[in-house]
C-alpha cells in the first residue's frame, strides 16, 4: 500500500518512479520538502502497525521534518494517493481529518476541528480538491470534488463538487477552476 502511495505522490511531483536514484535526488541532492515530508509521511503509516521498531525510527525522522518544514500533520490523518504540498510552512491538519486522491495544499493553511453545534467534527475533503494560501477549512462539513478554495478563505460550511471558494462571506461560484491549479494529475 505505502509504495503506491508514494508512485503517485512521486508523480505529482514530475518523478516517473520511485527508484534509489530519484530519493536521492529528493533527499539530498535537489531536496523538496513536500515529497521529503511525505516520503517519511507514508513509510511511518506504512510501519505503525507492521514493526515497531521501524515505526519508531520514522518517527522520530518525521518529528524532526514536522519542526523543520512547518508541517504540523498528523501520522493519523487519511489521505489519498498524488498529494502535492507546494510550498512548507505553517500547514495544520486534524489528525482525524480526511483528504482526498490528486489533492493540492498550499502554505498557511489548515484544516481543523469546529468543538460545538451542529458542524462539530472535521472536514472530508474530496478528490482533485485545491487549497490556496492561508485557507482554513473547520467543521464537520464535506468539501466535494473538483473544488478550488482560493486564497484567504475560511470555509466553514459543505461546499458542492465542480465549485470554486473565493474570499468573503465565503462566495461560491459553480464553475471548476481545479484543472487550472492541479498539475501533474494522477489521472491521466
Amino acid at each position: 500500500m505505502s509504495s503506491q502511495y508514494l508512485k503517485y505522490d512521486f508523480l505529482r511531483y514530475g518523478i516517473q518512479k520511485v527508484t534509489f536514484r530519484s530519493l536521492l535526488l529528493v533527499f539530498i541532492i535537489k531536496p523538496k520538502p513536500g515529497l521529503k515530508f511525505l516520503t517519511v509521511f507514508r513509510t511511518l503509516q506504512h510501519y505503525r502497525r507492521k514493526n515497531r521498531l521501524l515505526f519508531y525510527f520514522f518517527f522520530i525522522w518525521y518529528r524532526i521534518l514536522k519542526v523543520k518544514y512547518g508541517f504540523d500533520i498528523s501520522y493519523r490523518t487519511k489521505i489519498g494517493k498524488g498529494l502535492y504540498i507546494g510550498h512548507f510552512g505553517n500547514i495544520v491538519i486534524h489528525g482525524d481529518a480526511i483528504i482526498g486522491e490528486n489533492c493540492n495544499i498550499s502554505q498557511g493553511i489548515t484544516i481543523g476541528i469546529n468543538n460545538y453545534g451542529e458542524k462539530k467534527g472535521v472536514p472530508t475533503i474530496g478528490n482533485n480538491v485545491f487549497i490556496g494560501p492561508n485557507a482554513c477549512v473547520f467543521g464537520n462539513i464535506n468539501i466535494g470534488n473538483n473544488v478550488t478554495i482560493g486564497a484567504n478563505t475560511v470555509v466553514t460550511n459543505s461546499i458542492p463538487e465542480y465549485s470554486t471558494v473565493t474570499v468573503g462571506s465565503p462566495i461560491v461560484i459553480e464553475k471548476d477552476l481545479s484543472q487550472y491549479y492541479i498539475h501533474n494529475s494522477i489521472y491521466k
